[in-house]
């Protein structure tokens, strides 16, 4: 079965003080900031389809304000990564 990710416009920031994750738009990406690595888990799994790809992640700050940024890849089909030759 394959998952759909709901169209969101290109440029927005879904937040509101409920909000588990934060989420922003910027054209292609979905940029995600999760709060633990159990919740990073869920997003990239619900997330991650043939055409909405994790593309990268970062770590912010440690300790219990750690936070994690991931960067999803939205594209019109099927894609694959393929790695950078130096």
């Amino acid at each position: 079965m394959e998952k759909k990710v709901s169209k969101m416009r290109s440029n927005a920031v879904y937040n509101s003080a409920d909000n588990m994750v934060m989420v922003k738009t910027n054209g292609d990406e979905i940029n995600v900031i999760c709060n633990s690595e159990d919740q990073m888990d869920k997003v990239v799994e619900r997330l991650s389809t043939d055409t909405c790809l994790l593309s990268g992640y970062e770590e912010w700050d440690e300790g219990k304000d750690k936070k994690w940024i991931l960067k999803f890849m939205v594209c019109d089909e099927k894609y694959e990564f393929t790695p950078e030759l130096n």
